[in-house]
């Protein structure tokens, strides 16, 4: 079964100056207890696909089910079965973490009771049982953004929306919040999730979506995305600028790499970047070939592909896209 359905999704913003077209016809499909990643650059059109789905826009065109209700003809159920986190972290500065999950649960039309035995739960399950007589000035960014998470999750939602949950917050805290998003996947939560960063979506994610301009562009794994753009590649940086083209040539040969469009030389660098077949022994192939020959190196890496490559595979372009300013009208609203 689908938790989530969308078919044919159009949404238009208009102004005096201009008309942007945030939702181009969105086909999505969640199975029930997956994750799905929606990836794609600001203006995408992901925020607003999450904002349709959690009922907070209504669409121009198409239809979307949440646990076989409609979106829009059914909106008061939907909310009650599902969880949002945004972008930014939807809680109020002047409460203390746990007076902020109690209202929270009130909203939820828990009583109060439940609302404070349910904010004691989430503050031991996010670790903030320490801070949670502290006013929300006092809480770090990823503090926050757990507690905006543990808020999201206070009604126990069947289906939960993460709209790039990890936007802004140093390494450490990504993965605290990487492992809190895992262990709801475990108690059988469906989540759809939004991120610009293919290394998220990786680890998070069942499936991807990739979206670009208001549409769906390709769907599959991350291994299978990574694929679209030859896996992981080599990047060498020769000491001599001489050195550069003789390179290239050796290590094409060596690597046996059959298709010449898939490796790149720039002069200006010194760089050579060519497809890494092996991983790791195709790096140290690399290394003794060019030993072997007397091409000394400056610097030598073994990359896998970025948003950027995955893009500019797809579509010819490079994950620079300005916000169209559809994407930010609603960044804190909660379902």
């Amino acid at each position: 079964m689908a938790a989530i359905e969308a078919h044919g999704l159009v949404k238009t913003f208009r102004s005096r100056k201009n008309e942007v077209k945030a939702l181009d016809g969105i086909d999505l499909e969640v199975p029930e207890g997956s994750v799905v990643g929606l990836l794609g650059p600001n203006g995408a059109g992901k925020t607003t696909t999450v904002r349709v789905l959690t009922t907070l826009m209504a669409p121009d065109a198409g239809s979307a089910r949440v646990l076989g209700h409609d979106v829009v003809k059914e909106a008061d159920t939907v909310r009650r079965l599902v969880g949002l986190s945004g972008q930014y972290a939807a809680v109020d500065e002047l409460l203390t973490g746990r007076e902020n999950l109690w209202m929270f649960g009130r909203l939820y039309r828990l009583s109060s009771q439940q609302a404070k035995q349910r904010a004691d739960e989430l503050l031991e399950i996010f670790d903030l049982t320490e801070a949670a007589d502290r006013i929300l000035k006092t809480y770090s960014g990823g503090m926050r953004r757990r507690l905006d998470l543990a808020g999201s999750l206070i009604a126990h939602p069947k289906v939960l929306f993460l709209d790039e949950p990890t936007t802004g917050l140093d390494p450490r805290s990504r993965l605290d919040l990487w492992k809190i998003i895992r262990d709801r996947v475990n108690e059988g939560v469906t989540i759809l999730l939004t991120t610009q960063y293919l290394e998220e979506a990786d680890e998070l994610a069942d499936s991807i979506a990739v979206v670009d301009h208001g549409s769906v562009i390709a769907r599959g794994t991350a291994d299978e995305l990574k694929a679209k753009v030859g896996g992981e590649r080599i990047e060498v940086v020769v000491h001599e600028p001489g050195d550069t083209a003789r390179a290239l040539e050796l290590l094409t040969t060596a690597l046996e790499v059959t298709d010449p469009e898939a490796t790149s030389l720039d002069e200006h660098s010194k760089r050579v970047t060519l497809p890494a077949p092996g991983g790791s022994a195709a790096l140290v192939e690399v290394i003794r070939t060019l030993d072997a020959h007397g091409i000394r190196i400056a610097d030598i890496g073994l990359r896998r592909p970025t948003l950027d490559d995955v893009f500019l595979t797809l579509t010819g372009h490079a994950t620079d896209n300005p916000d169209t300013g559809a994407d930010e009208s609603t960044k804190k609203g909660r379902a």
